[in-house]
């Protein structure tokens, strides 16, 4: 490679870089455990790696957890553009729109377009993966994408689901499923600590 070419490279590996770190002021409507502020996209995905290396013993038999990890490391990089959804916003119904969806789909292609072309097309695929949630790796990924803010509902007093006047029948459809689909034993473990909150 020569010089100038690996300049390029450069360029373009640090403007993908620089723009992720818009991602930390990506404000979600989940917050620290401690109630304190809601968390930033960037600490999410932080955290969520963080959940598959501690957790990885709940996920199935040939789960590679090193690809989850690079997975939830980069599974929220459109909300640079998109910004945060909540699931349990307008009655979940915005989470999944098609017009969420394809604007997730366009800031993948601006975001993950910034890398050269044989760093793009494996992360671009990657983030595929997790969205489709049909591997046994992205199930996983999206287990845990789903078990972190239960978790910090639950630390802090009921957040988002006394934000959003969520119910014990919501959680189960729109987040219990999901979780139980990469992660049963975690969600039996998760469901019985989440159940008394809904009296």
């Amino acid at each position: 490679m020569s010089a100038d070419a690996a300049s390029q490279r450069l360029e373009a590996q640090f403007a993908f870089l620089n723009e992720a770190d818009r991602l930390k002021s990506v404000l979600r409507a989940t917050t620290l455990v401690d109630g304190s502020r809601p968390e930033n996209s960037g600490e999410h995905s932080w955290h969520l790696a963080l959940y598959a290396l501690v957790l990885a013993d709940q996920a199935a038999p040939g789960v590679d957890i090193n690809r989850v990890i690079r997975m939830l490391l980069i599974h929220d990089l459109v909300e640079i553009d998109v910004g945060d959804v909540p699931i349990h916003s307008q009655n979940g119904q915005a989470h999944a729109s098609e017009a969420t969806l394809a604007a997730e789909a366009k800031a993948a292609d601006r975001i993950f377009g910034l890398l050269p072309p044989d760093l793009s097309a494996p992360l671009r695929a990657l983030w595929e993966e997790f969205e489709a949630a049909e591997t046994p790796d992205a199930r996983f990924a999206k287990s845990l994408d789903r078990v972190q803010p239960v978790m910090a509902n639950l630390m802090s007093g009921g957040g988002t689901w006394a934000t959003y006047n969520v119910t014990y029948d919501q959680l189960e459809a729109r987040v219990g499923s999901k979780i139980a689909k990469g992660a049963p034993g975690l969600w039996d473990w998760v469901r019985a600590k989440a159940r008394p909150w809904f009296g």
